[in-house]
């Protein structure tokens, strides 16, 4: 299944949405699934929630700010199923312009200025060009000349946090979902393993 064959940009956005509703549960996530997506691709500067409610409800943005937060926070899907139907819509549209070439690892610093997101540590942050306060994710992408698709994505656990028990009771629900940890080596190993091979690459 892919997206249809269409030039209205619009239908095709509304035909995507509904393909990822269809595995993130519940009905009543739909809405602010729609919004957060379209809040993702609207001109702002940052794509964190206030300003995305603001841009995608203007007229209610204090109540567009609840919805996302609790849309994000509460969310109880499985990443894999969301990043494989995203693979099931977007890799025939990928291949209509080429094979898969080839598979990209990259480790992705997030920089954060507070101490409370999961992983966030004074490492190595790419963005920065220097170690800095950042959580950091793997990510393992597919790609031909025409376009690249991110296929497995895996947050980095440092020491401080993998190694820390109160920590990750907080967030245990998150951490067997969503966590990788030691080594970059092994860790870049975690994100190629997750990936199912539905695709293949002429290189690596």
């Amino acid at each position: 299944m892919g997206l249809p064959r269409s030039n209205d940009g619009e239908a095709r956005f509304s035909a995507y949405v509904e393909g990822l509703t269809s595995v993130i549960g519940h009905a009543d996530r739909a809405k602010p699934l729609r919004d957060y997506c379209l809040g993702l691709m609207m001109p702002c500067e940052r794509k964190s929630v206030e300003p995305m409610a603001a841009i995608t409800a203007p007229e209610r943005t204090a109540a567009q700010h609840q919805s996302l937060l609790h849309f994000i926070g509460e969310g109880k899907w499985r990443d894999e199923r969301v990043l494989a139907k995203v693979r099931e819509l977007v890799l025939p549209e990928m291949e209509r312009h080429g094979p898969i070439e080839a598979w990209i690892i990259d480790d992705t610093g997030f920089p954060k200025k507070g101490q409370h997101s999961v992983g966030v540590a004074r490492q190595y942050c790419g963005e920065l060009g220097k170690q800095d306060n950042c959580q950091v994710a793997v990510t393992l992408s597919i790609a031909n000349h025409d376009a690249s698709l991110p296929v497995a994505y895996r947050l980095y656990l440092p020491k401080e946090w993998a190694s820390d028990r109160k920590r990750r009771r907080k967030v245990e629900e998150f951490l067997t979902r969503s966590v990788s940890r030691p080594s970059p080596r092994s860790r870049w190993h975690r994100s190629v393993g997750r990936a199912r091979p539905d695709y293949h690459a002429g290189r690596c």
